[in-house]
């Protein structure tokens, strides 16, 4: 089982917003517990989100959500520190969300759209900046098992929808449970070409899978991420 560590080499350009070009953008950590061709099991360590929600189309959120994450990530916070840029940037409808351990708000309108930048894993809620814009909030997001599909191709909700399905239809062939909604995880910059583009959806799951570094099996809750 191959264990990824985190940082994934990227050449993010902003320029349309900055002008400046960002590398070595760092990722969730997570170990492959399965892989069946373009699908995944994983064991992900918990992790950080800074997260808006947006109301409107799949696609249109993702853009209008772009300008207050990255605001944020470039000082816009109490302590006007920079936060490095990191990989995903994640969407999933905001009124189906599961409970998290920091608790948020989940009463929004049908149509809207949770959109985050994951942040440094050397953050904690205790250390990490406090968002000036008040529609910017950070959740924290518990280790858990997750299953993924990885496809390239447009950002558009087609593609989105076609392998969501394809991995709900995996996730039920494997005996396993959903534990949460699906999340559309994108890696790369706009400018990259289609063909190139890493894309993901990602489902949390309940799984009678062992967790890694045990012998026990899971029945009940997804695994925690190996610290």
């Amino acid at each position: 089982m191959k264990v990824k560590r985190g940082l994934t080499t990227l050449s993010v350009l902003l320029t349309l917003f900055t002008g400046e070009t960002l590398m070595a953008i760092e990722e969730a950590k997570y170990s492959v517990v399965q892989k069946d061709g373009q699908f995944e099991i994983r064991d992900y360590e918990s992790y950080l989100l800074a997260e808006i929600d947006i109301e409107g189309s799949m696609e249109g959120a993702s853009s209008m959500a772009f300008r207050p994450l990255f605001n944020y990530i470039s000082g816009a916070n109490r302590s006007q520190s920079k936060v490095a840029m990191t990989s995903p940037v994640s969407q999933e409808m905001a009124n189906q969300k599961i409970k998290m351990t920091t608790p948020v708000s989940q009463e929004q309108n049908q149509g809207s759209w949770a959109i985050s930048f994951m942040m440094p894993d050397h953050f904690t809620l205790e250390t990490i900046p406090v968002p000036e814009d008040k529609r910017v909030r950070i959740r924290e997001v518990p280790g858990r098992r997750v299953a993924t599909i990885r496809y390239s191709g447009f950002w558009d909700e087609k593609g989105y929808s076609r392998h969501k399905t394809k991995l709900e239809s995996w996730i039920a062939a494997q005996g396993l449970e959903p534990a949460g909604p699906a999340i559309w995880a994108r890696f790369n910059a706009p400018y990259t070409p289609w063909f190139l583009r890493r894309n993901e959806v990602q489902i949390p799951v309940v799984s009678k899978l062992p967790r890694m570094g045990s012998n026990e099996l899971e029945l009940d809750s997804p695994a925690p991420g190996n610290k």
